[in-house]
């Protein structure tokens, strides 16, 4: 690589590793990577190929090592005396030899292959600093301050230990009106698997926030006395959460609920004033579903075969709407909290039907 070339790369080298917070010597390293697989290509029996990379003295060769012997019988990695001592007198018999390549003149498809390979461990290495940098919030409810909120689409920019992440409408609850300086609860998913720079996945909409959020203001169930079962969800209108106590002189269902409804209300308050309702979980699939159904009364519930996972419940034909709800909402609900299939039939005959 000529010499204005070699600056000019390692100057552009530098601010790279600067911009993605990447460290030059870990750049380096995946160049050297893609630079192998570009040389193998234009040549494909060399065996051994050496990198001479000085970001600090801007030096950048590439050679291919060939092996000094009397009588070349693989070209590829093998020179004679006589040619190698063209290039370096101090060369013997048996020594390596390299031979620099100018890597202006690799081919067009190695080149390439290289500037992909180059681009793809760059994103490697950014996810793997993200996950390294929220590992600890991965999976939980932070506070997020909204930063700024796009006029058209009405996507947020909200910040989260200082980092912006991007909040889609999407992943806003529908009565969601953000604007400048709220602060507002999200939780973290994880580090996206885009094609673009990885970022991370946050969300007001996904069902766990519902349980990371009982945690955070119900202290029996961060301390493991009172457990969510199961979470099922529809952002923005109503959540069921199924709860069992580990301790016998808990009230599980009073625990979430608090005193004059405080704990529940202000997770409420939190979701837009998304309800909630907070039933028993059970072992017996027949009582779980009695209690997903609520507040509708169950008369029965029948489960011909446990492992199809569907059951039949009859109702009084005064609970009928209220165990369907409004749009299906209560019995779809239930589906995805107990993931059962329920058939719901008033007494005297077969009415609606729901699954997970």
């Amino acid at each position: 690589m000529a010499k204005s070339n070699t600056a000019e790369f390692m100057e552009a080298l530098t601010l790279l590793a600067k911009e993605k917070g990447i460290e030059p010597e870990v750049l380096i390293e995946k160049i050297e990577t893609a630079l192998t697989i570009a040389i193998k290509k234009d040549f494909p029996k060399s065996e051994e190929i050496n990198y001479d990379i000085d970001i600090a003295r801007n030096k950048f060769d590439v050679s291919i090592m060939k092996t000094v012997v009397e009588e070349v019988t693989d070209p590829a990695n093998e020179i004679t005396l006589e040619a190698a001592r063209d290039i370096s007198k101090r060369v013997n018999i048996g020594d390596k030899c390299p031979l620099k390549i100018d890597t202006r003149h690799l081919g067009r498809i190695a080149v390439q292959s290289a500037k992909q390979v180059i681009k793809q461990s760059i994103k490697t290495i950014e996810r793997e600093q993200l996950v390294t940098q929220w590992g600890g919030l991965q999976n939980s409810a932070v506070s997020a301050e909204v930063k700024k909120v796009e006029t058209d689409s009405l996507n947020a920019i909200v910040s989260v230990n200082g980092t912006e992440v991007m909040l889609f409408r999407s992943d806003q609850i529908p009565a969601d009106d953000l604007h400048e300086g709220d602060v507002v609860k999200i939780y973290v998913s994880g580090v996206s698997a885009s094609d673009k720079r990885p970022t991370l996945r946050v969300s007001r909409t996904h069902p766990e926030l519902v349980r990371k959020l009982f945690e955070l203001e119900v202290p029996e169930i961060a301390d493991g006395t009172v457990e969510i079962k199961a979470v099922s969800r529809e952002a923005g209108s109503r959540s069921k959460i199924a709860v069992i106590s580990n301790n016998e002189n808990v009230d599980a269902l009073g625990a979430c609920i608090g005193p004059q409804k405080n704990r529940i209300s202000r997770v409420c308050e939190e979701l837009c004033g998304e309800k909630i309702d907070v039933v028993l979980y059970s072992d017996d699939p027949k009582e779980f579903i009695k209690q997903a159904l609520k507040p509708a009364t169950v008369l029965s519930v029948d489960i011909p075969d446990e492992e199809i996972r569907a059951c039949s419940v009859i109702v009084p034909v005064n609970q009928l709407s209220l165990a369907i709800g409004n749009k299906g909402q209560n019995a779809k609900l239930a589906a995805k909290l107990t993931r059962y299939k329920i058939d719901i039939e008033p007494e005297g005959g077969r009415f609606f039907e729901n699954k997970e």
